[in-house]
């Protein structure tokens, strides 16, 4: 049941990715965001991927932000520190159920267990937070950043080039940015710097996921680009910053849309 669980979380977290991306727009980490708003979705009903037979409960809510930011909140007035003291990036899901149920419902059980959270405080909500809490009880998840279910997101969402994904698997937003294999005009009337992108010998190499490359050039020269901060240590970007790109940029660009080197996201061409 856990696996199906988990696919739901994916398939919703991906729909998320998809269709509401701004929930993630402001963060360092998007899939992460990504994975929390689907949980939050599940447990309230709303999602767009439930699995068979899903009955939700009436009257849950979930609330959830970083541990360190909910302790600076909470931490003069409850007790939940005392249990648990604050951890370091991680999430901290509050979820609200009736006090009617004598122990946690099975349902928010197996969706935290699928992404695996551990149940960390539960009590009486009755004094905390902005919700209608009379008669309610809350129940406390901690997940923490970096968690392997984010890379288990990044491998559905590194699929089509038009496919929405966060940092360390931008294939859409890289390849939408293209300047070298999109310029209509011939050879010769290129822009100097994507001539000399095209045309110059470079050895290309995946540094790390993320979009991190290594560009060596014929000179011997060794430079890093970032696809995604698109940067380079080249000379070229460090004092003109050449909208487009320095040649460097616009290589590494040229040769992951026609499959020579991994994806940002680690991918392997055979894998597109």
């Amino acid at each position: 049941m856990t696996d199906d669980y988990l696919t739901t979380v994916l398939e919703e977290a991906e729909h998320v990715a998809e269709q509401h991306d701004q929930v993630a727009r402001t963060t360092d980490n998007q899939a992460h965001e990504y994975l929390r708003y689907a949980v939050l979705r599940i447990l309230e009903g709303q999602a767009d991927h439930l699995p068979t037979g899903w009955t939700p409960i009436d009257g849950v809510t979930v609330g959830y932000g970083s541990d360190d930011a909910m302790f600076d909140s909470w931490s003069a007035s409850e007790d939940w520190w005392e249990t648990v003291p604050p951890q370091e990036a991680c999430t901290r899901f509050r979820v609200f159920f009736p006090d009617d149920h004598q122990t946690v419902p099975r349902i928010i059980v197996d969706v935290m267990a699928a992404l695996g959270a551990w149940r960390v405080w539960m009590g009486s909500a009755a004094a905390c937070g902005s919700y209608d809490h009379r008669e309610r009880r809350e129940v406390h998840y901690l997940w923490p950043e970096g968690h392997p279910i984010e890379e288990r997101l990044f491998e559905r969402l590194g699929g089509p080039a038009e496919a929405v994904a966060p940092d360390g698997g931008r294939s859409g937003d890289v390849r939408n940015r293209l300047v070298v294999d999109d310029d209509p005009r011939p050879q010769a009337d290129l822009e100097p710097r994507t001539k000399r992108a095209v045309n110059e010998s470079m050895d290309i190499s995946l540094l790390s996921k993320g979009g991190r490359y290594e560009v060596q050039s014929t000179s011997g020269n060794r430079y890093e680009v970032d696809v995604v901060d698109e940067s380079c240590t080249c000379p070229d970007w460090q004092q003109r910053s050449p909208e487009g790109g320095c040649k460097h940029l616009r290589r590494v660009d040229h040769e992951i849309k026609n499959g020579r080197v991994p994806r940002p996201d680690g991918r392997l061409p055979s894998q597109l």
